[in-house]
């Protein structure tokens, strides 16, 4: 173990054991990434509150933000050993590898086709299947909405743009492999490390959603912004498995409730933002819209990522089929 994961690691500990439980008689402790104004850490706001309220006090939540208890991979290795009873971010994928089929370049077309197949019969068996491996997953959301393309080398305004491209992805096959399909050259690292890279010139570049790139001030230290909406992701509230059959029953249908609402608030504070961070963003970098013939050149040249990973087995074309009938039945 490295010093600072050792270092984190001794943070953790001291932060999560230093909560005293009130008169409580469950206590939940969560953790993610993003910094506390971002949106998926309010709805976790809302959750903690609505909760704490709808439990009578029985459950206590304890939110921690801005990544004081590490890196995804590191929360999500603290849910699983119970220092942490729940996190979002992007280790979904340990709780049921077809998630990573959300991730599949252009899978949906728009915010409407990815809101049906987070709430379709398609997802929850995905969320059943977590059990199996020690997840409960009470809800499942948008992972901060469509994702758009920031470097400081040039425009992307076709596929050759992004020819040998030293651009972030996070640390998900998918993106590694779409990265790599593209043309350029993934470097998967943690996205609260990626700053320093750019601005040092040590990366070029890298895709996330608008929120994202605002909340990490990606804008302060990249000059072009392409938006292809190529790709959106699942938001599962992951929650220890054995923590949550600890509860009573009346208290697990509370919990579900307010993860469902919690999960549904996010995608609709995510979906309004979109536009209006863009905006603001226009104001430090340049963006084009990638639309039309140019558009279809992504599309076609993502195919090969699909093969890839049905040939691994890692899921089927007709769980994929699946997964966008379910996306677009509610149109």
């Amino acid at each position: 173990m490295s010093i600072k994961k050792k270092f984190l690691a001794g943070i953790a500990c001291v932060i999560l054991s230093s909560g005293v439980s009130n008169a409580a008689d469950f206590t939940f402790k969560y953790a993610n990434d993003q910094p506390e104004s971002a949106i998926r850490s309010k709805s976790m706001i809302f959750f903690e509150q609505e909760l704490e309220k709808r439990s009578g006090g029985r459950i206590d939540v304890q939110n921690y933000f801005s990544g004081v208890l590490g890196t995804e991979r590191e929360m999500m290795d603290q849910l699983t050993t119970g220092l942490l009873q729940g996190t979002r971010g992007g280790m979904f994928a340990e709780a049921s590898a077809k998630y990573n089929i959300f991730l599949l370049p252009f899978l949906v077309e728009n915010w409407d086709q990815m809101e049906c197949l987070v709430k379709s019969d398609f997802t929850k068996s995905l969320q059943g299947e977590a059990a199996a491996n020690g997840y409960h997953i009470p809800a499942t959301g948008i992972s901060q909405g469509f994702r758009a393309h920031t470097n400081n080398v040039r425009p992307l305004t076709k596929v050759a743009d992004l020819q040998g491209l030293k651009m972030r992805v996070p640390q998900q096959e998918v993106y590694i492999e779409t990265a790599k399909t593209l043309g350029a050259s993934p470097q998967a690292m943690p996205f609260s490390e990626a700053y320093q890279a750019f601005k040092t010139g040590v990366i070029d570049g890298q895709d996330n959603p608008p929120a994202n790139i605002w909340d990490f001030k990606v804008h302060e230290v990249q000059k072009f912004m392409s938006i292809t909406n190529y790709s959106t992701g699942p938001d599962p509230l992951l929650v220890s498995k054995a923590w949550y059959d600890g509860l009573p029953a009346d208290l697990q249908k509370t919990f579900d409730e307010v993860a469902v609402e919690a999960l549904l608030l996010s995608d609709k504070m995510y979906r309004e933002a979109e536009a209006e961070l863009i905006k603001k963003m226009s104001e430090y970098v340049t963006i084009n819209y990638v639309e039309g013939d140019t558009l279809k050149g992504f599309q076609s040249a993502v195919q090969p990522v699909y093969d890839t990973f049905v040939n691994k087995g890692a899921f089927s074309m007709d769980e994929v089929n699946a997964a966008k009938a379910a996306a677009r039945s509610c149109s």
